[in-house]
């Protein structure tokens, strides 16, 4: 498989976008870096830098598809990109005073999470399609396997990603572009620590980072992790309603008021 040497990173100002783009930051690598916060952002494309790489800061909000083609086809004038990683992702959810989230918040969720990799992902494909090349990493969640009850515009926005990333994996079969779907479980990150409850089987970002980087290398065209989270979760969806419906009402959580700009990364789950 060829290996890639030009990298699209959304969500690349913290957490797992941050850690991806140090991983792959390296002399003769290009790196496009987007994400809202700015001053975090230059700090990540000062680290890729240092490290060797070309890297590009964007502040842009993925759910801007004029102005994410616009910082698209500027980093492409030099030359094609070999993977985009659609990683940015907003929460919303149950507040800690038990208030559950509005209409708004759901609809934000949606956009950033699912519309938002769409805009970031949608312009490159005409170009990877032309050059029979490229790769396509979307980080999506195991909440999306089941809707919970604390947080239902999250799962929805999730699950539709994942159907996104398997259909357009199916359709461009042939065509040499490889689509990698990623559900990640608990691991530790500023907008994971916002969320109150059990997280079972908690990585840290590092670990994280590994797996995802060491699957995109190889090209899997899915990786769940950790494996029993992402098969407990992909069970229960097929669980019938009145068995599933009580299981997850044991998985509670409610979440912290962000800090930081929403769409930095996504959370856990």
């Amino acid at each position: 498989m060829k290996e890639a040497r030009s990298v699209v990173i959304s969500g690349a100002s913290r957490g797992l976008g941050a850690a991806l783009a140090r991983r792959f930051a390296a002399p003769g690598m290009r790196l496009l870096l987007l994400a809202r916060s700015a001053a975090a952002l230059e700090a990540v494309a000062q680290e890729c830098r240092a490290a060797g790489a070309v890297a590009v800061a964007a502040v842009v909000d993925v759910t801007d598809a004029a102005a994410v083609t616009a910082a698209l086809a500027a980093f492409e004038a030099a030359g094609p990109v070999d993977l985009v990683i659609a990683n940015a992702g907003t929460s919303a959810g149950r507040a800690p005073d038990g208030t559950p989230e509005d209409g708004a918040a759901a609809a934000r969720q949606v956009m950033v999470n699912l519309v938002g990799a769409i805009n970031l992902v949608a312009p490159l494909l005409p170009g990877m399609r032309a050059r029979r090349s490229g790769q396509v990493a979307l980080v999506a969640s195991i909440a999306g396997f089941r809707g919970l009850p604390d947080f239902p515009a999250y799962c929805a926005s999730k699950a539709g990603l994942i159907a996104w990333g398997e259909g357009l994996r199916a359709a461009e079969r042939g065509r040499g572009i490889r689509v990698t779907v990623i559900t990640p479980g608990f691991f530790r990150s500023a907008m994971g620590d916002r969320f109150h409850g059990a997280r079972p089987l908690l990585l840290g970002t590092e670990e994280a980072a590994g797996k995802v980087h060491r699957a995109l290398l190889v090209g899997v065209p899915r990786l769940g992790f950790p494996w029993p989270m992402a098969l407990g979760m992909r069970l229960l969806g097929l669980l019938p309603p009145w068995i599933g419906d009580r299981a997850v009402g044991l998985m509670r959580f409610r979440v912290s008021p962000e800090a930081t700009p929403p769409h930095d990364r996504p959370p856990d789950p």
